[in-house]
């Protein structure tokens, strides 16, 4: 039998794609966002926009959350699974830290239903095409149910064990994500500052062992100074400090990652909105930025 699946955050940039992938597998889809009108584009064939998380969880069988941190993935689960059903299994896929895991494990076991930690790596565009990468933790008996729902949504699927192990995965990911992008950033304020095109720097790297997709799209914002937001700079800032925290709380001392959480704080401040790739305007020749 086909699961059910409410999904809380479906009119986010990542949830409102992630949301259509689903349906698009043929699961029925109860989809909710705090702004409706986000996510009223999804209404159609396989899914029902509701009103509240509690009736978009009514009569749902898996549970899918997609917001922007603990503290929203709590307020809006915590209130909504007064309806969970039996047997219903919570996918848990946004990114909210160790901590915030730990709380929805605890939140978890008082309404007794089953959790499972999905972080998922990936933004806007490999989310509405089914190209993220799905980093999954918890119980061996769920697997199978959640397959069609991963499958929909990623190109892969890695169990890490346990619940809060996915979490920790996506931590080390997201320390890579960052540190590539502030990489770029300062190899291309340098190559401008120092009176070069930019674009001589990515074609000496095109094709070659150091060269990667995501630098060179990235690199391509920067040098056009171009931002619109894939993955907000203010949520990447967050997904820092979490795998900083995480960082301090293992006893490591990780220096490239403070040193990148900072830079990506400075640069939000002004640019949380725009693109992570606006980290690079902290970095940047002034005149040219």
């Amino acid at each position: 039998m086909a699961e059910t699946v409410a999904f809380l955050g479906a009119g986010g940039t990542m949830g409102h794609g992630m949301a259509a992938r689903i349906a698009l597998a043929g699961l029925p889809v109860r989809a909710w966002d705090r702004s409706r009108e986000k996510a009223e584009p999804l209404a159609g064939p396989g899914v029902e926009v509701l009103d509240t998380a509690a009736e978009a969880l009514s009569g749902a069988t898996v549970l899918v959350t997609m917001l922007p941190d603990a503290d929203a993935v709590l307020a809006v689960a915590g209130g909504a699974l007064e309806q969970a059903g039996e047997d219903l299994v919570w996918a848990q896929m946004s990114t909210i830290g160790p901590d915030g895991i730990e709380r929805c494990a605890q939140l978890a076991a008082e309404r007794g239903v089953t959790l499972v930690d999905a972080p998922v790596q990936g933004t806007k565009q490999p989310a509405e095409e089914g190209k993220l990468v799905v980093m999954a933790s918890g119980p061996e008996a769920v697997r199978e149910r959640l397959a069609p729902i991963f499958g929909a949504l990623a190109t892969k699927t890695v169990w890490a064990g346990e619940v809060g192990a996915g979490t920790r995965l996506k931590m080390a990911t997201n320390t890579w994500l960052a540190a590539s992008v502030e990489g770029v950033a300062e190899a291309l304020a340098l190559t401008e500052g120092a009176g070069l095109d930019p674009r001589l720097f990515l074609e000496v790297l095109s094709g070659g062992p150091l060269d990667m997709p995501y630098m060179e799209m990235k690199a391509d914002a920067m040098i056009e100074r171009s931002f619109a937001p894939s993955f907000q700079l203010s949520l990447a800032t967050k997904d820092v400090r979490l795998a900083s925290e995480l960082a301090e709380r293992e006893g490591l001392d990780l220096p490239l990652l403070r040193a990148v959480h900072e830079r990506f704080e400075q640069a939000a401040r002004e640019h949380g909105h725009e693109d992570v790739a606006a980290a690079f305007l902290a970095s940047a020749p002034k005149a040219a930025s």
